[in-house]
Order: C-alpha cells, then structure tokens, then sequence
C-alpha cells in the first residue's frame, strides 16, 4: 500500500541503522516503532555477516506505481468496482512477476525480454484497467485526475544485493524459477549462483534479509512525556493465535468482492466469518474467538512460513504456491492483542466498523512512507526492533511481530477510498494527533513464535529460512509486513475499552 497524503515521517538522523526507532508503550514489552529508514538503506545498507551480492545485474522484480493510494476521492457508488479494477491491476503484477521468474533463459539470450515481453505488455494492461476507473469514477459524477494515468507504467529492479542459494531444506533451489512437487519450473540451476533472490519459490527471503540481533545496536527511543490530560489505561482481548487455522488470501478491506485480492493468506482471530464477500450485517453474525464475546472485531495478518523445502497444503492454491508463498504456516505461539491510551489527551470510542490497515504490503516498491513493520526477539524488544530485517534470534530467544496502529481518527468516515487518509499516526515526540483528528484507543499487537535459528552458511544460502507472506513481487521482504483491523463492537464494548483507557485502568 502506498504514501499517506496527510503525514509523511521524519527520517531518521543517523544511517548506520536501517531498522526501526520504536516508542515503549507499557505492558509486556509491547511496543509501538515510528521507523524511518528511507528506501536507499533499505536497498544498500551493509549489514555484517555472510553475504554476497549476485553475479549478474539481473532483473529481480517488477516496481508498479501504486494507483490505490493515488485515488483519495472516489465515490461511494464508485467504490466496489474500482476495488475490483484495482484488483486486476495486482493480479496484472503477479502474472507478469510470475513470468519474469519462468523466463530466465529467455531473458539470458535476448536482453529486451523483459521490456519487449513482460514490462511493455504489463503497461498496456494497466492503461487500460486505470482507464476503466475512470470510466467507474465519472460514470456516478466524480472527477477523475488525468495525472493518474502515468501510473501506467512499471520499471524492474536489479538482483543487486541478492545471494545465491535459498537452499533451507537440504536441496539446491532454482533461481527466480518457481518449484512446485519436485519439478523446477523455468529458471536456471541455483548452482550457478545468478540472479537468485533466495527461498526456495525463488523470490526470498535472501541473506541479506537476515541479521544477528545480537549485533544490531540499540534504537527503541524513550515514549513521549504524558501530560496531566493523558489516557493511561489499557483494555486486553484475549483472541486466541488461530490455532483452529482460520485462513484466507482475500481481503476485504482493499478487494471486496474479490476472491484471492490479497494474494498472499492471513491468519485470522476475533470475527469468525471474514472473507471477500463479508459484509458489516455478516461480522454481526460472524461469531468470535475472543473470550469477550461482544469483541467481534476482525484481526488479521499475513501468516510466517518455515521454508524448511516441505509442501504446505496450499502448494498449489491461490495465496499459497500459486503466488510463490511456499513453506510450512507458522501459528503464533502467543498473541497479545491490546487496546492503549494517548500520552497528550483522552481518547473517543472507536466508531462501528472502523477500518484499519498499518503497515504496507508493497513497501519494498512502493518505499517505506507507509510502512509499519517491527522485528524483533524476546528479551531484545525494548531495546532493537527492525524494520527491514529478519531477526536471527540467539538460543531460547523467539521471534517478534509487534503493531502499532494509527490512534487518530478524523471523527467522520470509518473508510477512505485509499484507506489510509481517515486515520493518522500522533506525532512521535509528543503524541498529538493532526489538526482535525481526534484520540481513539490505539490497536497494538505482539505476536510470538518459535522459529528454527536461520544460519546464512559460507556458500550465501540460508538454512532455517523463515519469511511473511506477501505479494510475489514484493520478494518476501520483511519490511512489507502489515496488519488489518476491523471494528466490531456489541454490548457497548467501544465505550467500555474507552472509559477503561481514559480512567487509567488494566482491564481485559
């Protein structure tokens, strides 16, 4: 997902750390990160440890404008079908990835393949999928700006900080070709060391998205100092981590209506019944996970895999092995789901069926305005979160995801047509929110899991290979981890979990 219009981040004084600066919020080790590493540290930044870069300056992935976060004034009427317009176009980028990966031998004999066969092609479909947005948008009396439509066209990326291998389960992988039941599907031999970006589909993770936690240097700043006027409680769900495997590859917020919009499978908890086609009456309907059964909110976000060389059941379905997410699932071993307060004021109630999207599952091309993730390991989370890294966690360490999601809203929409410009994140320094938005309960989440130490070995793979699911072009890169959130409320919990935060109180 893209930039948010209303608030772009601060970067970060120093470079020689490109994961996070994070904000402790009280609790467990909970905490929120406002990271600021800039798109170049993400790609360039030198990290000790085993890694080589490819032979070859190789075409890597495919880098699409991001329409979505252009469209910040789309009529309600116009909404369902731009959501499906916007869905081809990620379904547009996913085939084409797809051919970019099974092509390599073509690519090594005639150097315009790509252009000629993949990028030239894709920037056609995509002319004319944007205009048929426009056609929605007009069509119910919006206006539609014209500059959208340079958006059109797609670059590539190099293999430049990729290494050979991706071998985690004992066997040599492809390079960029996709295996599927043993069978390499296009690519070269990984033997020959060109190109790859790693994991055993072929598009990561790679060495170089690895770090020893233990030699990351400290970067978790001190939280903002609390007024007199603070909201300093705190409201705990107990969800469950899903281990009754609750998973899709839809999402409902951004591709209503459209099946495997997401291209990659959430792990979901809270509402029971949240798939494409779900509606506001249906999460009412849905049933929970939580042991509070007026929380019917949906929590959801994309699963880990082991890339251990086994098959998972959805090999060779949609959001699985067909959008190159290979690898045995994960389930979190713990899910701390919990609702905080403001250090600068008192919060309002969440509206009913407020939409939330943290994070930005196409951060490694879109860059890192809307990115939201933080890495860490048990007994480091206090003191280093990552941002576009996998921790390698020392023995009897676990790995860490935690969240942090926007805490203001702007009291009217529940939605917006980007989804991102109806909430904000407070400043970091002081916690206040924009002018025009107010406090509500800030979504935080920390989940936990016991992941086999990676090891980057001499030759550039990487044994124990774990990695988020995402969209095949985005190479599995840590830094597009992200999370979603639905607000659902009966009995009148939204208030109950306001009153709590704005009374200093611990509830759950």
């Amino acid at each position: 997902m893209g930039r948010n219009t209303r608030k772009r981040r601060t970067p970060l004084a120093t470079k020689a750390i490109a994961a996070s600066a994070a904000l402790a919020l009280g609790g467990g080790g909970l905490i929120w990160a406002n990271f600021y590493a800039s798109a170049h540290e993400s790609h360039h930044q030198t990290w000790g440890g085993n890694q080589t870069k490819a032979a070859t300056a190789q075409v890597a992935t495919i880098s699409c404008p991001d329409v979505q976060q252009k469209l910040t004034n789309v009529p309600n009427a116009a909404r369902q079908g731009v959501a499906r317009e916007l869905a081809n176009l990620d379904r547009q980028i996913t085939e084409a990835y797809n051919r970019l990966a099974s092509t390599r031998d073509a690519q090594a004999k005639d150097p315009s393949f790509v252009q000629n066969s993949i990028v030239g092609p894709l920037k056609e479909k995509r002319a004319a999928t944007i205009d048929r947005i426009r056609i929605d948008i007009q069509r119910v009396g919006g206006s539609f700006d014209n500059a959208i439509k340079q958006l059109a066209a797609c670059t590539t990326q190099t293999a430049d900080r990729t290494t050979a291998g991706g071998n985690s389960g004992g066997q040599q992988q492809n390079n960029g070709g996709e295996q599927q039941g043993g069978q390499q599907q296009g690519g070269q031999q990984g033997g020959q060391q060109q190109g790859n970006n790693g994991g055993q589909a072929g598009d990561g993770p790679s060495a170089a998205d690895f770090v020893d936690i233990t030699k990351v240097a400290p970067n978790v700043l001190a939280k903002p100092n609390k007024t007199p006027n603070a909201s300093t409680g705190s409201f705990t769900t107990r969800c469950g981590v899903n281990a009754n495997q609750n998973h899709n590859s839809d999402n409902v917020i951004v591709a209503p209506g459209v099946t495997n919009g997401a291209h990659h499978v959430h792990d979901y908890v809270g509402n029971q019944k949240v798939n494409a086609f779900s509606s506001n009456q249906t999460f009412l309907q849905g049933g929970s996970s939580c042991q509070n059964r007026n929380d019917l909110s949906a929590y959801y976000w994309p699963v880990i895999r082991e890339q251990d060389g086994t098959q998972e059941k959805d090999a060779n379905a949609d959001g699985g092995g067909k959008d190159l997410n290979v690898g045995k699932i994960l389930v979190a071993q713990q899910a701390q789901i919990k609702y905080v307060g403001s250090p600068a004021s008192k919060v309002v109630a969440m509206p009913q069926f407020l939409r939330i999207i943290t994070g930005d599952a196409k951060a490694f091309t879109n860059g890192t305005a809307n990115a939201n993730a933080h890495w860490s390991c048990t007994g480091f989370e206090n003191k280093v979160q990552l941002t576009d890294k996998y921790p390698i966690c020392p023995s009897g360490s676990k790995v860490v995801r935690t969240f942090a999601f926007q805490s203001c809203w702007d009291g009217q929409n529940i939605d917006s047509a980007n989804h991102r410009t109806h909430v904000a994140f407070a400043d970091p320094a002081s916690g206040v929110c924009p002018n025009g938005f107010k406090a509500i309960p800030q979504l935080t989440m920390r989940l936990v899991y016991n992941v086999p130490q990676p090891v980057i070995q001499a030759d550039g793979t990487v044994k124990n290979a774990y990695a988020v699911d995402g969209f095949p072009e985005q190479l599995h890169k840590p830094i597009t981890d992200h999370d979603d959130f639905i607000s659902v409320t009966t009995g009148g919990l939204a208030n109950k979990i306001a009153n709590c935060i704005n009374n200093g109180q611990n509830c759950a």
